[in-house]
C-alpha cells in the first residue's frame, strides 16, 4: 500500500510543479488590447479646480520681503539711552485723610420659603433662606451667617439685623 500512495503523491506533485513553471515562463500568448477609458467630466472638473488652488496658492505668496523689521511686537517701547533728568524738588507730602471705613458687600442672600407650625403659644414661622451655596431654615433669634441674625419673620418677608453696624436687612418673597 505504500507503493501506490508515494506514487500518487509523487504523481500529483510532479503535475503540480509542471502546472506551475508553465504559468511563470514567458511564451507568445494571446494578448488584449487595453481598455482605453474615456476621462469622466467629474474628473475633468477635478483637474480644474486642482489648477486653481495652484494658482490662488501661488497669488498668498508675497511679493516683496520686507527691507528691515518695522517693530517688535513682543516689546512695549524702544528702549534708548536717556539724557540724566534732574529730578523734581521734593516737597512736603500731603495730609492724607483716612479712607473711610469699606462696609464688606451683603451675602447674596434670599428668601425661598417661609413655613409655619400652629402650637399653643401661637403660629411659630421658620424662614428658609438661601445662601452662597447653603441652604438655611432659621427661627426669630437665630443667625443666618455669623453676620446676620433673625429679627422678625412676618407673613412675606424677614427681617436680618447685621451684627456688624447694627443696619437692617429685609428679604421679601417673590
Amino acid at each position: 500500500m505504500n507503493l501506490k500512495r508515494t506514487a500518487t503523491i509523487v504523481l500529483v506533485g510532479s503535475a503540480l510543479a509542471a502546472w506551475l513553471a508553465a504559468a511563470a515562463t514567458s511564451g507568445n500568448r494571446n494578448t488584449i488590447d487595453p481598455i482605453l477609458v474615456k476621462p469622466r467630466p467629474i474628473d475633468a472638473r477635478g483637474e480644474a479646480l486642482a489648477s486653481e488652488i495652484s494658482r490662488l496658492h501661488e497669488h498668498l505668496r508675497p511679493v516683496a520681503v520686507p527691507l528691515q523689521p518695522g517693530r517688535n511686537l513682543f516689546s512695549f517701547a524702544v528702549h534708548q539711552a536717556r539724557p540724566a533728568t534732574v529730578p523734581p524738588p521734593v516737597s512736603k507730602p500731603a495730609v492724607i485723610e483716612a479712607p473711610a471705613a469699606v462696609r464688606p458687600a451683603a451675602p447674596q442672600l434670599k428668601l425661598s420659603g417661609i413655613a409655619e407650625d400652629a402650637t399653643a403659644d401661637g403660629v411659630v414661622r421658620t424662614a428658609i433662606i438661601s445662601g452662597p451655596g447653603q441652604l438655611f431654615l432659621v427661627k426669630e433669634g437665630e443667625n443666618v451667617t455669623p453676620r446676620f441674625r433673625v429679627a422678625k419673620i412676618s407673613s412675606d418677608v424677614v427681617e436680618l439685623s447685621d451684627l456688624t453696624d447694627g443696619t437692617a436687612l429685609r428679604l421679601a418673597l417673590k
